[in-house]
């Protein structure tokens, strides 16, 4: 339609197998440049397989993946993730290095310095003190880790950030604040935003668009509005039905 954003990220026809076994079944769908989509899914649904065909850490096995008008794979692997800022869901820092040196890492490797001033304001942004650029790994929270995960791919001043069940391992209270944080950074940037979850309640409270993945293929492409008010079809609606159970079960022990 004429009134939606211009593409930043397309997917055509991409497909992704091993051996017998088909991950992504020809997927074509556009996101938006400033949109936040969510994609969702059960374990083994192709979620996380087609979010790293984006900055290529898998390879299409056919299809195409362009990212602001170019196939990914004509482009020089560096010049790509320099624009696009990823956030694994193990975090993946490197225990033997600062969290000031983690953050610096990105721009290092493209023979940048990340100024200290830059690195405090990183940490800042995440609700981090700076201080904490001088600290290991090791003497972080989980949610701290994460935080400084976050920081980390905000680093090279990114378009487009990924993010890969970013909050699954971390407590209720932290999820949410760091969920609420994440959703501010993506306005405030002007980031274009994909997010892989397994909860439809996360993606329902923070995405504009919610992508519903099943045996490889996308079977529910709704706003979260949409979607709370039955849209979607049996799977996505199946998804949905777990969190409003869950209020419902909290609304009837508040009574």
């Amino acid at each position: 339609m004429s009134g939606d954003p211009p593409a930043l990220v397309e997917f055509s026809n991409v497909r992704k197998s091993y051996g017998p076994t088909l991950a992504v079944a020809g997927v074509s769908l556009a996101v938006g440049d400033g949109e936040f989509v969510a994609l969702v899914g059960a374990s083994g649904s192709g979620k996380s397989t087609l979010l790293k065909t984006v900055n290529r850490l898998i390879d299409p096995t056919a299809g195409a993946v362009r990212f602001a008008g170019d196939n990914v794979e004509g482009l020089p692997l560096a010049a790509l993730r320099r624009q696009i800022g990823y956030v694994f869901q193990s975090v993946g820092l490197f225990p033997h290095m600062t969290v000031g040196e983690n953050i610096a890492i990105g721009p290092r490797l493209v023979g940048e310095r990340l100024a200290g001033e830059r690195t405090a304001r990183l940490l800042e942004l995440v609700d981090l003190e700076p201080e904490m650029a001088d600290r290991l790994p090791d003497e972080l929270s989980g949610g701290q880790r994460q935080r400084v995960g976050v920081a980390r791919a905000l680093a090279n001043e990114p378009r487009l950030l990924l993010m890969d069940e970013p909050f699954g391992a971390l407590d209720p209270i932290t999820r949410d604040a760091l969920g609420d944080r994440v959703r501010a950074l993506h306005g405030e940037f002007g980031l274009t935003t994909v997010m892989v979850t397994h909860d439809m309640a996360e993606a329902l409270l923070l995405a504009d668009r919610v992508l519903v993945m099943d045996a490889g293929k996308v079977v529910a492409d709704e706003t979260p509005h949409a979607l709370l008010s039955g849209a979607g079809g049996a799977i996505a609606q199946g998804l949905v039905a777990v969190p409003r159970a869950q209020a419902d079960r909290l609304a009837e022990l508040a009574r």
